[in-house]
């Protein structure tokens, strides 16, 4: 329990690292060169990143089911990585939904 506690939170520091280090990168212009700067692009990116890691601890957890591994802790740190994941996901989408709500709300 201890070692699955201590990966979510190895990978919550790797994810807010590597968020610090998109957010201190200069800005890139929106002409089409760099990546898809708009939230839509983002949020499909976050998407796709979850999905395959769900994607991933899915096919490890069946070749240890199977018999065709035998990295069984391999296997749970790839299943807890796309848990987290989808869970942070989960919250981004209620945060936005509640801003929305809030938006609708508001009197004109």
């Amino acid at each position: 329990m201890k070692i699955e506690m201590m990966t979510s939170q190895v990978a919550l520091l790797n994810r807010m690292q590597e968020m610090e280090r998109i957010a201190t990168q200069p800005e890139q212009s929106l002409s089409g060169v760099g990546p898809d700067l708009s939230f839509g692009g983002a949020m499909r990116n976050v998407i796709n990143q979850v999905n395959a890691q769900q994607n991933l601890s899915s096919r490890m957890v069946s070749a240890v089911d199977a018999g065709q591994s035998d990295d069984l802790v391999g296997a749970m740190v790839a299943s807890q990585k796309a848990s987290l994941s989808f869970s942070a996901l989960m919250q981004v989408r209620n945060k936005l939904m509640t801003g929305f709500d809030d938006i609708m709300r508001m009197p004109l």
